[in-house]
Formats: structure tokens, C-alpha cells, sequence
């Protein structure tokens, strides 16, 4: 059976690599990994060795991938973890390195990644870190993943109090997205993916979020040939910031970060996995639009258009009832993100739809009176 696939090309030189979208095609890896390895900076002489990381819940998924790469002549490892945002730990980290090392991993072993974000985080961040750097493949099981994390190479795990604070740069030599795994996705993280959807098209293209809007109802039920189209232009749109500041020196990559100053202090003050990671960013792009306003930076329709749609995709746009943290808490938990200099709170805030800018001092005041408005 003929396999519907795009494929979207991230240019960043001896580390570009091909995202590679499909739909009933996780079979076309065997055939995509030595192509993959000669063209990446790993090329003599593969090994023929490959090692998979992945979760409880999409172990299937995984067993597939290892099944058809050892039907080609791989040796191929498994690294099962727990599923959730608390894998994403030193202590998690060090179980790869040790199936690594039992394993007699060496440089040109590639690492590929079975999972969500947190498989995907947590495996690139032993791939970068293991013998100074192994070639890492993503094969992301949900939308999140597919449209944000594993594209870009950015890796990590989270400090107890804070998230995403121990990491590294690590690209790609692939991603493998296959749209069918959508299908069995739990509602509530299909939903969660959906906030890194629409904030695609707050930060980049306002034409792409009208589109969201206009086809809401067809994603919501996951039509196969529309969510390719959403995925491919995700990763369009990120791969295109990514090829302008790869390593978040320019200050372009952050505007990536729309939602995540306050949904990041959100996520860790619920207790990692609580409030899963698209809720909780959902949340906190209400909050930054909200800023927005108060600060002038736009009018209200910005955010009233925001809410129908996250609301279309059954997200949160408020923190639940009975939340118990204080303004205070909030506050201090947003001064140890990474976007953070100083200790001066700095926002990726709307200018309109499909353009976002980053704001530096944001008075303290200001943020405690949009915490406080709820």
C-alpha cells in the first residue's frame, strides 16, 4: 500500500535533517535511517546499531520500530520508562545511560525516541550527553510532540522546581511523524496538543489561525489528510525559526515560547503532570494575552479569538477550580524561567494575531494584576 507522506526540511547545515510526515508509515524507518546517517555528520562506517527509548503506554508503537529494523540486519536495544512528566529526571537520564553501556553503545549507535515530549526530551538528552553526542531519531507518538518538541533539538529534563532546566542543543538526523498513531491518542492528549497548534498561528500566521478556525471541527475529530496539513505546517513554521536562531542567541526562538512563562510556572506549581503540558500552556496564553491588553499592546478581540478557539478544542483558558497557589507563588516560580535575565520578568506577548514580540521588564505589578483578575 502506497504510504501519503510529505516531508519538511530543516536547513541548519551539517545538522540539517528531513521531517519526514506520514500516515501508516512507521515500516519506511529501516529504509530512512541509512539515508539519514549519510547524510548527517555521523556518516563512516554505521554501526548497525540502534537503541529505542520509550514509554509504557506506546511500547506497541516501539515494538514495531525495533521489529523492522531488526528484520533489516540492526541490533536494536529498549529502554522501557514510566509514562508521564515525571520521567523526565536525573534518574530516568541515568537508566538510558546504563542500557546504553550494557548494551557496548558506541558513537555512531543511534538513539530513536518512541514517544511524547517527555520520551523525546529525556532520550535527546541522553543522546547528547552519552559519549559527548550519539545520532538521535524522533518518531513522536503524540500531537504535541509532532507539531513542537521533537522538532528543533532542543532536550532536557526538569529540575524538582523548575521545568526543562537541565538540557542541551541536540538535532536530529530525522523525525519520522506518523499521523495514524493520532488515532488511539486519549482525547485529553490529543486536546493538550492542540494549544501548540493554535499557538502557531497567535505568534506566526494569522492566515493559518483562521484556517484553524474555519477547520476546527474537521481537527478535532482528526480527520487523517487535515492533520497532516496541520502537522506539516507546525513544523514549517517552527523549522523556520529554528534555521534563524538555532541556539536561542538572537532572541527569535523564544518567541516560541508564547504561553509557556506563566503556563511553565503553572505546570510546576500543579505538580509535574497535573496539569499536562498543552492545558497548562492553553492557560497561560490566555494569561500573556491578557498581559497584552493591559499593556496596550492589543485590544481584546486578540484574546476573545484565542479563547473560542482553545475552547473549540476542549481546552482549559482558566486555572481549575479551587486552585490553590498564591499570586505570590506564581510569581516566584516565573522568575526562574529561562527567559528570565537578571530577575527581570521578560513575556513573549501579541502584537496582533500572527506576530508576537518580547517584552522585557514587565512591571511585577502588572503581572500580580492580571493573576488577580480571574
Amino acid at each position: 500500500m502506497a504510504v501519503d507522506a510529505s516531508s519538511v526540511h530543516v536547513n541548519l547545515g551539517e545538522r540539517s535533517y528531513e521531517i519526514r510526515i506520514v500516515s501508516g508509515g512507521l515500516s519506511e524507518l529501516p529504509t530512512l535511517l541509512p539515508t539519514w546517517m549519510d547524510r548527517s555528520v555521523y556518516q563512516a562506517g554505521s554501526s548497525r546499531q540502534a537503541h529505542v527509548v520509550t514509554d509504557r503506554n506506546v511500547r506497541p508503537h516501539a515494538d514495531v520500530v525495533r521489529e523492522g529494523l531488526t528484520l533489516t540486519g540492526w541490533s536494536c536495544g529498549l529502554t522501557e520508562l514510566e509514562p508521564g512528566e515525571k520521567t523526565k529526571s536525573i534518574a530516568s537520564l541515568s537508566a538510558v545511560w546504563d542500557d546504553l553501556i550494557a548494551v557496548k553503545a558506541d558513537r555512531r549507535t543511534v538513539l530513536i525516541a518512541v514517544g511524547g515530549g517527555v520520551v523525546g526530551d529525556l532520550a535527546g538528552f541522553a543522546a547528547a550527553s552519552f559519549v559527548r553526542g550519539l545520532p538521535f531519531v524522533q518518531i513522536p507518538t503524540s500531537l504535541l510532540a509532532d507539531v513542537d518538541s521533537s522538532v528543533g533539538g532542543k532536550t532536557g529534563i526538569n529540575h524538582p522546581v523548575a521545568k526543562n532546566m537541565l538540557g542541551a542543543f541536540h538535532q536530529p538526523i530525522g523525525v519520522l511523524i506518523d499521523t495514524e498513531m493520532l488515532v488511539t491518542l486519549p482525547a485529553r492528549e490529543f486536546a493538550a496538543g492542540l494549544a501548540e497548534v493554535v499557538k502557531y498561528g497567535v505568534i506566526l500566521d494569522s492566515d493559518y489561525f483562521a484556517f484553524l478556525e474555519l477547520r476546527a471541527e474537521a481537527i478535532f475529530r482528526r480527520d487523517p489528510g487535515i492533520l497532516r496539513q496541520v502537522v506539516a505546517r507546525c513544523c514549517r513554521l517552527k523549522a523556520d525559526v529554528v534555521e534563524k536562531d538555532e541556539f536561542e542567541r538572537t532572541g527569535l526562538r523564544a518567541v516560541l515560547n508564547y504561553g509557556h512563562t506563566f503556563g511553565h510556572a503553572f505546570e510546576a506549581l500543579a505538580g509535574f503532570g497535573e496539569l499536562l503540558h498543552g492545558e497548562a500552556v492553553a492557560i497561560g496564553m490566555m494569561y500573556a494575552s491578557r498581559l497584552a491588553e493591559r499593556l496596550g499592546l492589543i485590544n481584546s478581540t486578540v484574546t476573545v479569538r484565542q479563547e473560542a478557539l482553545l475552547n473549540r478544542f476542549g481546552l482549559p483558558t482558566r486555572l481549575p477550580a479551587g486552585w490553590p497557589h498564591s499570586v505570590d507563588a506564581v510569581v516566584e516560580r516565573m522568575k526562574l524561567d529561562k527567559k528570565t535575565l537578571g530577575g527581570h520578568l521578560r513575556f513573549v506577548l501579541p502584537k496582533r494575531l500572527g506576530l508576537v514580540e518580547i517584552v522585557n521588564d514587565v512591571s511585577e505589578a502588572d503581572v500580580r494584576a492580571v493573576l488577580q483578575c480571574e
